[in-house]
């Protein structure tokens, strides 16, 4: 194009698509690089800048789950507390009301490594799932049913996500669990309003025989 030369409209385009890409690539080498020092101020050894650190994460979003899922595992207690803290404040942002496509980001980012991290690490992704989870998330949750190690948190985050869905995922497990976990899954149902005759509710159930004893009367 020659100098002072007024662009073509397809040369306007072309024009808009660079500087939309280069500001792209901007702003991913900026979350790159945040991402990148959350992770390395969650390791440090001041309280302070661990705190800083943990309290400032949500911004980062979806980008900061894998890292973070990492290090929630962590041998020093204080840095695996600051990641799950990091962790959290990330998915609770991320549930705000009209948080639309950030909330699906992280949501595919949890479920992403669901099947795959350390148990102790499974376990707040169940609960964070529930926090911020779509219907998306009820058939991998219901899955988890059948593991004797998850399966309580997987009901009871079943048991808050809102829907017909997930109250069919709980109807489906009540005749698939062992039937030891059956009362806990009707006790789930009962939560969400249906009622449940075959599995009575096991805290009115008497444990021990009572007998009532009349007192005697004044004179």
């Amino acid at each position: 194009m020659k100098p002072n030369a007024t662009p073509s409209p397809d040369q306007k385009t072309l024009l808009l698509f660079a500087g939309l890409a280069a500001a792209a690539t901007t702003v991913a080498l900026a979350d790159d690089a945040a991402v990148t020092k959350l992770i390395a101020d969650l390791q440090s050894s001041d309280d302070a800048v661990r705190g800083v650190a943990w309290q400032g994460a949500a911004p980062l979003g979806a980008p900061a789950v894998k890292p973070l899922a990492g290090v929630m595992n962590h041998p020093q207690f204080e840095t695996a507390r600051a990641a799950k803290r990091a962790m959290w404040t990330i998915v609770r942002h991320a549930a705000r009301l009209k948080a639309g496509q950030e909330r699906k980001a992280v949501q595919g980012e949890l479920l992403a490594w669901l099947q795959t991290a350390p148990a102790s690490v499974r376990r707040e992704l169940v609960w964070m799932l529930s926090e911020v989870g779509d219907t998306a998330v009820i058939e991998p949750l219901a899955a988890l049913l059948t593991e004797a190690d998850l399966r309580e948190d997987a009901r009871c985050a079943l048991e808050r996500i809102p829907g017909a869905k997930a109250t069919r995922a709980l109807e489906q497990a009540l005749q698939t669990v062992p039937e030891n976990f059956r009362p806990a899954i009707a006790n789930s149902l009962r939560v969400r309003g249906r009622k449940v005759v075959s599995y009575p509710a096991q805290k009115l159930t008497p444990t021990k025989p009572t007998t009532v004893v009349a007192l005697p009367q004044p004179k």
